[in-house]
Parts: C-alpha cells; sequence; structure tokens
C-alpha cells in the first residue's frame, strides 16, 4: 500500500504528529510505502532544526529526522506555509541576510504541486491535525 501523509498541527499542540510517526513507523514495519509525508499550515514546525523540547518530552524533529534517514522518506515542508511562519531554507535565509537554514536535517522544501503529486500516486492519503 502506497501513502501520503499530511500533518497540519504543531508538535507540541496536539498529539497528531506523534500519531503521524507512529503510524508512519508502524505501515513502514509492515513493508507499506510512504510517498511522501507533507507538513502544512503550523505542521512546518515539526522542520524547525531549533526544536528542543524538554528532555522528559518526545522531540519528534529528531524521530522525524532519524526516520527520513533509515527509510529514504521524504519530508516536504510547505514553502508558503514555512516562509509565514518565518521558516526558511538556505537560499532564502541567505536571501534575507541569516548566515543559515531553519530547516533541519531529513526534511525539505516544497510545494504544494509536489504535495498533489503524492496524493495522485497514493493508495491512501491520511491528515492528521
Amino acid at each position: 500500500m502506497n501513502y501520503a501523509i499530511q500533518i497540519n498541527s504543531s508538535p507540541y499542540h496536539n498529539n497528531a504528529g506523534a500519531t503521524a510517526y507512529q503510524f508512519a513507523c508502524a505501515a513502514l514495519a509492515e513493508g507499506h510505502h510512504i510517498l511522501r509525508v507533507f507538513f502544512y499550515h503550523e505542521g512546518i514546525y515539526h522542520a524547525l532544526k531549533t526544536n528542543h523540547p524538554p528532555d522528559d518530552e518526545t522531540h519528534l524533529t529528531q524521530l522525524w529526522s532519524q526516520l527520513a534517514q533509515d527509510n529514504t522518506l521524504d519530508l516536504l515542508v510547505c514553502i508558503s506555509a514555512a516562509q509565514r511562519r518565518g521558516l526558511l531554507h538556505e537560499n532564502e535565509a541567505l536571501r534575507q541576510g541569516k548566515a543559515t537554514s531553519d530547516v533541519a536535517a531529513g526534511f525539505r522544501i516544497g510545494g504544494l504541486g509536489q504535495w498533489l503529486e503524492a496524493v495522485i500516486a497514493a493508495d491512501r492519503v491520511l491528515v492528521f491535525g
């Protein structure tokens, strides 16, 4: 089964991101394929490389980064939603005079067209948050 997953809420607003992560892990463990995980609206905060939750809380940014690395998972962050919230990719950060990107390892910036490609190719689309 091919899945496309969309996450709309921030990692600390509710448990949608954690639930999506658990689903992704379970699906991959069962041999399913995740075409793309799309972080939209407040969900873009999963990709903020400066996320540092307290030691007793789950660090979803690190978990997603590791999952992407281990499974060649495509973690796509909506460019419009990211820019509106100050999350800048490398080129935009340099254009704005910042020394570095805000995007965590394993995540990349993209657009709705790339999300639409995944939706069309997927057997199932799940939206969290």
